[in-house]
C-alpha cells in the first residue's frame, strides 16, 4: 500500500481522499457542536427536499441550492472565527466581541438574501398549489438515483458520528461502500432493463460489500445496516418519485 501511494496519480488520490475524511470530519464537527449549523443543515436538507418534492424547474432549483449552500458555508466561516477568537481571547475582549459580530452580520446578511431568492421563486409554487392542490412531482429516474446516493451518504455520516465509531469516509458502521453500491444497484433495476446489466451490477454490489469483509474494514453488522440502508432508501424514492 505505501509503494502504491508513490505513485504519482495514486498518491495524489490518497492525499484527496484523507483531506475529503478531514473535511467530513469538520462538517461534522460543526454539526454537533454548533446549533447555528445544525439548523442550517437541517433547513437545507427540508428546502431542497421540498423543491424537488414540489418539482421546481432546474435553473429555479440550482440557484436555490447555490443560495442555501452559500448560508451554509458562511454559518461554518462564523463558527471557524468563533473557535479561533476564543483559543486566542479567553477572557472577555471588546475587539473579539467585534470579530464575532461582524461574522454574525455577514450570516444574517447571507441569510436573509437566501429567503428573499427563495420567496421570488418558490412563492409562484406555492401559488399553484393553492389552485390546483397538491402532488409530488415526478422524475427522471437518472436524478432520482443521484439524489439516492447524495442522501444515503448524508444518512451514513450521520449515523457514523452518531455511533462514534470509524471515520465518515472509512470503516465503523454502517458500511458506505456497501450501502452505495446497492443503492446504484437498486437505481439499474429501474433504469435498465437488460437482465445482463441488472446481474452484472449484482455481482460488483456483493464482490465490493464482501471485500470489505475481507478486509476486516467492516463487520458483517456494519455490512448488512449498510446494504439495508442503501436498498430501502432507494426504493423509498424510487416510489415517491418515479
Amino acid at each position: 500500500m505505501k509503494k502504491l501511494r508513490n505513485w504519482p496519480v495514486v498518491g495524489l488520490i490518497f492525499h484527496w481522499f484523507e483531506s475529503a475524511n478531514a473535511a467530513t470530519e469538520g462538517i461534522l464537527e460543526a454539526a454537533r457542536n454548533h446549533r447555528h449549523v445544525k439548523f442550517h443543515l437541517m433547513v437545507a436538507f427540508i428546502v431542497l427536499f421540498g423543491c424537488f418534492l414540489i418539482g421546481v424547474e432546474k435553473f429555479e432549483f440550482i440557484a436555490i441550492a447555490l443560495i442555501t449552500l452559500l448560508v451554509i458555508v458562511a454559518e461554518m466561516f462564523n463558527s471557524a472565527l468563533e473557535v479561533v477568537v476564543d483559543l486566542k481571547s479567553p477572557e472577555k475582549n471588546e475587539k473579539a466581541r467585534i470579530a464575532k459580530d461582524i461574522a454574525a452580520g455577514a450570516v444574517l446578511i447571507t441569510a436573509v438574501g437566501a429567503v428573499i431568492i427563495g420567496y421570488l421563486i418558490l412563492w409562484p409554487y406555492f401559488i399553484r398549489i393553492i389552485h390546483d392542490g397538491f402532488w409530488i412531482a415526478k422524475h427522471y429516474p437518472e436524478n432520482i438515483a443521484v439524489l439516492a446516493v447524495i442522501i444515503i451518504m448524508l444518512l451514513v455520516i450521520m449515523l457514523k458520528a452518531y455511533l462514534g465509531k470509524g471515520h465518515p469516509l472509512k470503516g465503523g458502521c454502517p458500511s458506505g461502500h456497501a450501502a452505495v453500491v446497492f443503492s446504484i444497484w437498486i437505481s439499474i433495476t429501474y433504469i435498465s432493463t437488460d437482465l445482463r446489466v441488472w446481474i452484472i451490477s449484482l455481482i460488483i454490489a456483493l464482490i465490493i460489500a464482501s471485500s470489505r469483509l475481507m478486509k476486516r474494514i467492516h463487520s458483517v453488522l456494519d455490512i448488512v445496516l449498510g446494504t439495508a440502508i442503501g436498498i430501502l432508501t432507494t426504493m423509498a424514492l424510487f416510489w415517491m418519485f418515479y
